[in-house]
């Protein structure tokens, strides 16, 4: 692509082997500050600036422009002092791999778990969360997927407000912690994903507009002007995203990017970012020997978005179908306000159980318009990723409150039983296994103090918007995003899964990974071997030769077995006599028909 980055500490963080280089289209003197000096950079072809000399690794650096303040690097591998202060060099080859072996398994169909280092752990940090990989391993699970790591400002939030998107967030532990525990999951068998944000940069510490046209206003995001896709001078802008997603794929051995947002990624231009992104992944997993995954969160509904590029599709491995969460939620706790007015039927979890999309060409109340596309039926259920929580359903909530918080632990085993056993892929939110009761909240770390008020200010009136205080019942106090009580409330209580009720909705968890990993019906992303049976009293989810069974209403139910069954796996009382499977209020039962 024209305007390519030279290889360098300055470029693509790829180690000390070049000068450092910085892309200024608009600059008419550079200079390379370091060591307390200016030293003055050397122009090149498309705009780029490159320094005289290499770098050692541990340095400290910035670039001046036109004799202006000292700004860190765009591709900084490393921000030890914070997104406002110098950049460090940082070498990812002097990392010692341990996964030699290492062959990875791509994400369809994997048990992803979510997860967010900041309050995964007591520690907060990669290493704290090291300590709880064996816990993910008896659990069954196969990818670790982690909120947003690049750095962001202050030292607590959740990483969607990250400025510094080639760096790895210092409280956390910096590039050589995230390193470590690539590192460690591989050894034990799991693959990560890492959750990665290109459609907007956070409000404090972007420095890239000073650098140069990264931003445009040909189009606008809820976050303000769009990253440049599209116009004058976009090919280093394309170039700063794609490299940056390949860099953590080879140089941290990352196996699979969550791609935040994608339909906020405006691209006019003849072949779309993400096409060219996945192609670009697809040749670097065959110089790499192993599977790379691509897992893009997208609110159209547009099943184009996992077609392949060939096609003219915009090749992802996967998305995030938010329909199926909306489907199952506002069917459980009958909530309908917001972006659930539409869903809560029996007949539309049936859909959603399905067909993947609920809103599939169809009209949305709360966006006001017709919707989305179907899914084709020959497209594999595992190209879409489904939950019963995640960080946006829950954090994004007035209180941040659970599931667990309204719903009793049968109807937590139901919706864990539907999402393992449906055919689509499934993720598990951290501390959802054992039925968490710690919120997961909204926070952030910002030290301007303008910019804490207004993010204060902003959440509360949105959520007034959403009609929060009906639900709960009176008025609703939103926690302070600002304040550190908020952060200690969202981090998980690992004393929680040790006892009774813990122990037992983990057990159940467990169990039906077990079952899904063993019985190829089950793990199959076949859409057209699934059939669902939804009404106001029970949920039946027939998976091939398995049938879910969930009771919902008040009272137990009692269904006839034509042919016969045998309960494989149960949550409450289940057993099957006379030809029929008896199951008590708000059992779960997974039986194998005869």
């Amino acid at each position: 692509m024209s305007g390519a980055a030279p290889t360098g500490p300055g470029s693509a963080g790829r180690g000390p082997a070049a000068p450092p280089t910085v892309w200024a289209p608009a600059a008419t003197a550079v200079a390379l500050v370091t060591g307390g000096r200016d030293h003055p950079m050397h122009p090149r072809p498309g705009g780029w600036w490159q320094a005289a000399a290499p770098l050692p690794p541990g340095t400290d650096y910035a670039f001046r422009l036109d004799g202006g303040p000292a700004l860190p690097d765009p591709r900084s591998p490393w921000q030890p002092a914070g997104v406002h202060g110098p950049s460090r060099t940082f070498d990812p080859a002097a990392h010692a791999w341990g996964d030699a072996g290492w062959a990875g398994r791509s994400s369809l169909g994997a048990v992803v778990y979510e997860l967010h280092v900041g309050t995964f752990s007591a520690a907060g940090t990669f290493d704290g969360a090291l300590a709880h990989l064996d816990h993910l391993v008896d659990l069954g699970v196969d990818m670790v997927e982690l909120m947003p790591v690049a750095a962001f400002p202050g030292t607590h939030g959740w990483g969607y407000d990250g400025v510094a998107l080639y760096a790895v967030h210092e409280a956390y532990g910096g590039p050589a912690g995230l390193q470590r525990f690539v590192d460690a999951c591989h050894q034990r068998g799991l693959t990560v994903c890492l959750d990665v944000v290109y459609n907007h940069l956070g409000p404090s510490g972007n420095y890239l507009g000073a650098y140069g046209p990264y931003f445009t206003d040909r189009h606008h995001t809820p976050w303000g002007s769009a990253v440049n896709l599209d116009g004058p001078d976009a090919g280093p802008v394309r170039a700063f995203v794609i490299e940056n997603a390949l860099r953590w794929l080879r140089d941290f051995h990352v196996d699979a990017l969550r791609l935040d947002a994608v339909h906020a990624l405006l691209d006019d231009s003849p072949r779309h970012l993400l096409a060219e992104l996945a192609d670009a992944v697809a040749d670097l997993a065959e110089t790499v020997g192993r599977p790379l995954s691509l897992i893009a969160e997208s609110d159209r509904n547009d099943p184009r978005t996992v077609a392949p590029t060939a096609v003219g599709g915009l090749g992802m491995t996967a998305q995030w179908a938010d329909d199926v969460h909306h489907a199952l939620h506002a069917y459980l706790t009958g909530e309908r306000h917001g972006y659930y007015t539409d869903f809560g039927a029996p007949e539309t979890l049936s859909r959603a159980l399905t067909e993947v999309f609920v809103h599939a060409g169809t009209f949305s109340t709360f966006r006001g318009r017709d919707w989305g596309a179907p899914v084709p039926p020959e497209v594999d259920g595992r190209r879409f990723v489904v939950f019963a929580q995640d960080h946006d359903q829950v954090g994004n909530r007035a209180l941040g409150d659970r599931p667990s918080a309204v719903l009793d632990d049968g109807q937590l085993a139901a919706a864990a039983a539907l999402v393992l056993l449906a055919p689509y892929t499934p993720m598990l939110f951290m501390g959802e296994e054992w039925g968490a009761r710690t919120p997961f909240q909204y926070f952030t770390d910002h030290a301007e103090p303008e910019l804490a008020a207004a993010v204060r200010e902003g959440r509360t009136a949105e959520f007034g918007a959403h009609g929060w205080a009906e639900l709960y019942g009176g008025d609703v106090t939103v926690p302070d995003p600002q304040s550190p009580a908020t952060v200690a409330a969202s981090r998980l209580d690992w004393a929680e899964p040790a006892e009774p009720r813990g122990e037992r909705l983990l057990g159940w968890y467990r169990d039906l990974i077990a079952l899904r990993r063993a019985e190829p019906d089950l793990a199959s992303g076949d859409r057209s071997a699934t059939a669902a049976d939804v009404s106001e009293e029970s949920v039946l989810l027939r998976r091939g030769s398995f049938l879910v069974a969930a009771p919902t209403g008040d009272g137990g139910q009692t269904l006839p077995l034509p042919g016969g069954a045998d309960v494989v796996l149960a949550f409450g009382g289940a057993e099957v006599r006379d030809g029929q499977v008896v199951l008590d209020r708000h059992a779960v039962a997974v039986l194998r028909l005869r």
